[in-house]
């Protein structure tokens, strides 16, 4: 598959300014939703005090041997599978010798030579644009405490580093892109669909505020037409989505006034600034010959059978891309619409079971993404696979859209009763018995109120006999107002193209009288 790609499969070329090309590589990391740690039994609840979830193994301490989790490695297969990957019958793990405050044993248990999943290919959509970017591996490690860096507590007092290995050993994914992103937009298209497809696989929450998802960016910028890489700068613990576009913004503008100086940067770890809107030098970068891996004496490698292999991808659901495309066939969405829907699982979920209840996916779509996502907003949860529930089950707002189709209310009354359903619990026929919201339809009660917003409003009825027929939908609104929302708008809009007729052939008939 084409890696740049309409959404109706035509091709197009990479992005990019006349004279650079942006070349970037992700690696992301993912700590997986399981409730202990890779290779002991300590928690990996978020929020505990400070090194009380600790172990002799995840500690390092002597004599000390550590088990794999094997639903760690189960949710790693989904992701491998959902990533397009191939994966290794047999892998096993290495350990990555560094030495820092916050890695007690002085080196990581990782995967080196031999990860669970390699070559995959990973589709995602900028905009209604499908594109496809390489997976060049995924493999399992463990993560590493936490080092809070502080100035000191009284003036002149030295700063201080606080550790914290509550973290130590919660498993992580680590997901290698190829160098294929050619833009800090790319980057972020891809960075959200591949959040949602965790999310949907129900591998993690991905917070990256906790530090669930995090991401280092490598990036190098080249003259275009130019065959080899220049040297490449590593933009290290991105943990927003908004700092990897402002850092690889700002990195390539970097790269390019280099070379217009003729300096090409040279090969780095950066990390970025957020107060000053500005990447800064961390180091320069280790190759994999200064982390001396060697193979893991301590466990055995991981044998992913073929019941295993199966049993995964059985339970795989249908993922976001394949999703959106089936909402634009299936229910005639258009392409932005769908992208909206499917952005979680649980949102998707949730149109179809609309559907189901009998509203047309229209109706269904538009609710979903206005007042629906409004109160879920406002409540401050998200509808994705952690299995929030919705404000108001499915067929209860189903039960409320067929009010407004069937014309017994309006659609702003049907806001405002979908507001107290979520308030009381109560069916939408009893708040609209209850709150007398039966929508007006009928004739005379509409004609009376009519006529009053037409003598209050002389001066748009003058206008409108003067040819200025916008004035009606200001007239509309008026006479919507006076009925407190209730009135039925098509009747509305009938009586009131009536009236002002009428109002019309009288003047005209009144000013013949006159003239003769």
């Amino acid at each position: 598959m084409g890696r740049h790609r309409r959404y109706n499969g035509a091709m197009t070329g990479t992005g990019g300014g006349a004279e650079f090309e942006t070349v970037i590589g992700l690696e992301i990391h993912v700590q997986l939703a399981t409730r202990s740690k890779l290779f002991c039994g300590c928690s990996t609840r978020f929020g505990a005090p400070a090194n009380t979830q600790t172990c002799p193994v995840c500690l390092g301490l002597p004599g000390a041997l550590p088990v794999l989790n094997r639903r760690s490695w189960q949710l790693a297969l989904s992701v491998g599978l959902a990533l397009g990957c191939r994966i290794n019958r047999r892998s096993r793990f290495a350990r990555k010798n560094y030495f820092y405050p916050d890695l007690p044993k002085g080196y990581q248990i990782s995967q080196f030579d031999q990860p669970l999943a390699e070559d995959g290919r990973f589709d995602y959509l900028l905009g209604s644009e499908r594109r496809s970017v390489g997976i060049v591996r995924l493999h399992l490690e463990e993560d590493a405490g936490k080092s809070t860096h502080s100035s000191g507590a009284t003036p002149g007092a030295p700063p201080r580093t606080l550790i914290d290995l509550n973290r130590c050993g919660t498993p992580l994914i680590e997901t290698v892109t190829a160098p294929e992103l050619s833009s800090p937009e790319e980057a972020d298209a891809f960075l959200n669909a591949l959040r949602s497809t965790l999310l949907y696989l129900g591998v993690t929450d991905a917070n990256m505020e906790e530090g669930s998802l995090r991401c280092d960016a490598n990036i190098s910028v080249r003259r275009r037409g130019q065959v080899e890489l220049n040297p490449k700068t590593e933009l290290k613990n991105l943990n927003s989505f908004r700092f990897v576009r402002r850092a690889l913004r700002y990195e390539r503008a970097r790269q390019e006034a280099l070379l217009r100086q003729g300096q090409p940067s040279k090969q780095g770890t950066r990390l970025w600034d957020e107060r000053a809107n500005r990447s800064v030098p961390m180091r320069s970068k280790e190759e994999a010959h200064d982390y001396r891996y060697f193979p893991e004496p301590d466990l055995v490698p991981i044998e992913v059978s073929d019941p295993d292999l199966a049993a995964a991808r059985q339970a795989l659901p249908e993922l976001p891309v394949a999703r959106l495309e089936r909402f634009v066939v299936q229910y005639k969405l258009p392409v932005g619409e769908a992208a909206v829907l499917v952005e979680e699982r649980r949102r998707a979920d949730y149109f179809e079971e609309l559907i189901t209840a009998g509203t047309p996916p229209g109706p269904a779509s538009n609710w979903v993404r206005g007042p629906l996502l409004r109160a879920l907003n406002e409540r401050g949860s998200a509808a994705d696979a952690s299995g929030d529930t919705m404000p108001v089950p499915a067929g209860q707002l189903a039960e409320l859209l067929q009010h407004v189709d069937t014309g017994a209310i309006s659609h702003a009354v049907a806001k405002k009763v979908f507001a107290r359903m979520i308030e009381t619990g109560l069916a939408a026929a009893a708040i609209i018995a209850e709150s007398e919201l039966v929508q007006i339809s009928d004739t005379a009660e509409l004609e009376r109120i009519v006529d009053e917003t037409l003598a209050a409003s002389p001066d748009e009825v003058a206008a409108f006999r003067a040819g200025r027929t916008q004035v009606v939908g200001y007239l509309m609104g008026q006479v919507m107002r006076a009925s407190g929302g209730a009135a039925n708008p098509q009747r509305v809009q009938e009586v009131l193209h009536e009236r002002l007729r009428l109002r019309q052939s009288v003047d005209t008939v009144r000013a013949l009288d006159e003239s003769s």
